[in-house]
């Protein structure tokens, strides 16, 4: 057994950026304290989602990587010996910013970072507006715990993307996220997204035989549009898409979970998609759809 301690925080966010940053520290603390090897945030941890709405004064909360942010990170890796997943706005130059993960290892230094790939624009979810669409693929990042498949938010509907890290190695499949409920939608339909939203990321789990972590902020933010009420629900699957643990959808918490990461590899024995796939009958993949009249 491969045992690795995931610690994580599902947050309420504020517009208080420092107040964020100084919740997470303390977080990460006692995480860390409690046996956390592995720290995971959720999606643009630092501020308020400023995505809902379209407002280029937004653009200032933009960063460079490195930058003053994985430097606060980086001194809490290596004060507390643990390797953190982060999420910020990363400003690459004047007028081309991303939605990038940062990977930290347990000495301070950044061990990868991911640009989210998949950039939705919907209601209060103006992302096209504020970021370029990641240009850096789909790679695990290498760390001192095992290999990284991080990928954030959006890019968990697609299971392309989870199967290209699986296929390059990754021993975990890692998502920050920021989603919660339209307010006009019923309460039926809104507990169908919650719940689609996470089966089809333990469909990942299942698919590729490993384990996923997903985590999302929890409750109100209002940032220029009728706000968003964020579900919560920040969950750990096993690699047969069984729930190891589920967060609440309305409060914070602060979760260790242990996984065995050499478990993946018995499942696998039993469930070998990777040895059956048709990679001989797949060309098709890459067109945007295939028009069967023509």
């Amino acid at each position: 057994m491969k045992e690795l301690k995931i610690g994580f925080l599902q947050q309420h966010n504020s517009a208080d950026t420092k107040d964020n940053l100084l919740r997470l520290a303390e977080g990460i603390g006692d995480l860390a304290k409690r046996g956390a090897q592995l720290i995971v945030l959720q999606e643009l941890h630092n501020s308020l989602y400023f995505c809902q709405t379209e407002d280029v004064n937004n653009f200032d909360l933009a960063e460079p990587i490195p930058g003053p942010s994985t430097q606060f990170f980086g001194d809490l890796a290596r004060q507390f010996g643990v390797v953190i997943v982060t999420s910020l706005f990363e400003r690459r130059a004047a007028g081309l910013y991303h939605n990038t993960a940062v990977v930290i290892e347990n000495d301070g230094n950044i061990a990868g970072i991911y640009r989210k790939m998949h950039i939705p624009d919907d209601p209060a979810y103006y992302e096209k507006f504020y970021f370029t669409p990641g240009d850096l693929g789909f790679h695990p990042i290498q760390t001192s715990v095992g290999c990284l498949g991080v990928m954030v938010c959006w890019d968990q509907w697609y299971p392309e993307g989870a199967r290209l890290m699986a296929l390059q190695g990754a021993d975990l499949l890692i998502y920050p996220t920021a989603i919660g409920y339209e307010p006009s939608d019923t309460p039926e339909e809104q507990e169908r997204q919650r719940r689609a939203w996470q089966t089809v990321q333990r469909g990942h789990a299942v698919a590729n035989g490993l384990p996923v972590v997903a985590i999302n902020r929890v409750g109100w933010e209002e940032c220029g549009s009728s706000g968003i009420q964020f579900w919560g629900t920040s969950f750990v699957a096993g690699p047969q898409g069984e729930i190891l643990y589920e967060a609440s959808t309305d409060e914070e918490e602060s979760v260790i979970v242990a996984i065995d990461l050499q478990h993946s590899e018995q499942v696998r024995r039993w469930w070998p998609f990777l040895r059956d796939r048709r990679i001989d009958a797949y060309a098709d993949l890459p067109r945007r759809f295939i028009d069967q009249a023509k």
